[in-house]
């Protein structure tokens, strides 16, 4: 299974960390930068790409994977 892909807040900067890593991807100085890269990585792992706010709760979500249509259920 393909890990998720995580924007979080670190330090006053904002890191990228794939699902269960030990380290961060990559730290960048702005939000809008982090974004950019976790998406790149995401598209080209087809994951999923969370992002969460200051306060530590997933404010968004972005699939990348290879969603079923029509979806299930």
């Amino acid at each position: 299974m393909k890990k998720n892909i995580h924007v979080v807040p670190r330090d006053g900067e904002w890191a990228v960390r794939k699902e269960g890593a030990q380290r961060d991807s990559s730290h960048h100085d702005t939000q809008a930068a982090a974004i950019a890269a976790a998406r790149h990585t995401a598209q080209r792992e087809g994951t999923e790409l969370l992002v969460h706010g200051r306060n530590g709760q997933i404010r968004e979500c972005d699939s990348h994977g290879h969603d079923p249509y029509p979806p299930k259920g």
